[in-house]
């Protein structure tokens, strides 16, 4: 009995000790957000341990155990219709809304997951209720992309998928099949999604034999570049909860079938050197110092290395490549944009990708709206049900309905 005495408060302080995270002041939720992120690391951590072990790929058991676990309550929509479709060979859920009235077409949302390109589903509960209330609050049909992930496919697949899948349906006889007015549609995605929305739009915007376009673009927390991993909110939140910034390096790696053992030159950014000459053209497209407020430089410095590895470019083309990398985009490409819609938060490495594209469709004459919150952190958009409900879940949530719905 006396050894469970000192066993129990040993095992709470470790169990305390674990969970804490230092977070900004400003955040909204800090003990649930704490209680999030040592979730996501003790799953995490598992999964690693069973990747060492050999049994098995880290993300394969990692996206088993989130669809696994993904019993959160459903939220009703009971007049939403949905169903599964393939759009040429692409997953695909379809979310449509009751005819209202004599109202003929409807508005439309192509959505696409966050997840690191390697995680998640159009099918798990927390996208599933962000598309039913999308198409219940926007009156809208919402094609949400089940593109396929790493480790089973890297880049550039995954963006095909959402490419192929989006020009299927903006075809007149699908978007006739689905009552879907063809000058009314948005294409959006959050973080990785937001990725693939934003190379997938620059895409259309190119494609001549197209005849119809995304009225709208609407980008949530997006990750836009692999150029520079010391932007101000990279150094600012390195240690965030959710998205660490050798986090978000992994994902890349990932992405782009890269090897663990680049995650060290990447984080210092020894890829884009002065030395590499294939990035230096790219350089001035995303010079931070330039295209961020001074609200978000505050007083951080550019890490630019004289001499880095050209050879990580080599092996890494895409690391340089448009449709991995949007924001590397010539100004002609942004100038063809449609009215954008960008979600940032402060608490997110990803906040500065986001302003920088912003402000660069800004300068290319595009119209754009750049939503931050200054109390939100990544991934908050979809963690608005119980347990993982945040208040900064349902106020960046509703913002971005709410724009959709004025704009498009």
């Amino acid at each position: 009995m006396r050894a469970a005495w000192v066993l129990l408060p040993a095992l709470a302080a470790l169990s305390a000790y674990y969970v804490y995270l230092p977070l900004p002041g400003a955040v909204s939720d800090p003990w649930k957000l704490m209680l999030l992120d040592a979730t996501f690391r003790a799953v995490q951590q598992t999964c690693h341990l069973i990747h060492y072990l050999r049994l098995s790929h880290h993300l394969i058991v990692l996206n088993y155990l989130i669809c696994t676990f993904d019993k959160l309550k459903s939220v009703s929509s009971e007049d939403i219709k949905i169903t599964d479709a393939v759009f040429d060979g692409v997953e695909v859920r379809v979310f449509e809304p009751p005819a209202k009235g004599d109202e003929s077409l409807k508005r439309s949302v192509v959505y696409i997951h966050g997840g690191g390109w390697a995680l998640a589903s159009a099918r798990t509960s927390l996208y599933n209720n962000l598309c039913r209330i999308m198409a219940e609050s926007l009156n809208a049909v919402v094609v949400s992309v089940e593109y396929r992930l790493v480790p089973e496919v890297c880049f550039p697949e995954q963006y095909h998928d959402a490419l192929r899948a989006t020009k299927h349906f903006l075809q007149p006889d699908v978007l006739a099949e689905y009552s879907v007015d063809p000058s009314r549609i948005a294409i959006s995605g959050d973080s990785a999604g937001g990725n693939l929305a934003a190379a997938v739009c620059q895409q259309l915007s190119k494609d001549e034999d197209l005849t119809i376009r995304p009225k709208l673009q609407a980008l949530i927390y997006p990750v836009l570049q692999a150029f520079d991993f010391n932007t101000p909110s990279y150094q600012q939140n390195m240690n965030m909860a959710v998205l660490p910034r050798y986090v978000m390096v992994n994902y890349w790696i990932d992405y782009l079938n890269g090897d663990y053992g680049l995650a060290h030159e990447l984080l210092v950014n020894n890829h884009t050197a002065l030395n590499v000459g294939r990035a230096l053209s790219f350089r001035a497209r995303l010079n931070w110092t330039s295209l961020l407020p001074a609200s978000f430089k505050k007083s951080y410095k550019p890490v630019v290395q004289a001499t880095g590895t050209a050879a990580i470019v080599e092996r890494l083309p895409a690391l340089l490549d448009v449709r991995a990398v949007p924001l590397l985009a010539d100004d002609a490409t942004l100038a063809r944009q449609p009215r954008t819609y960008v979600l940032t938060c402060e608490n997110d490495v990803l906040r500065d990708d986001g302003a920088m594209y912003a402000r660069r469709l800004e300068r290319a004459g595009v119209p754009v709206t750049l939503d931050h919150f200054h109390d939100c952190f990544h991934g908050c958009m979809i963690f608005t049900v119980w347990p993982t409900d945040f208040s900064a879940g349902v106020k960046t949530r509703d913002s971005y309905i709410k724009w959709l719905d004025e704009n498009l």
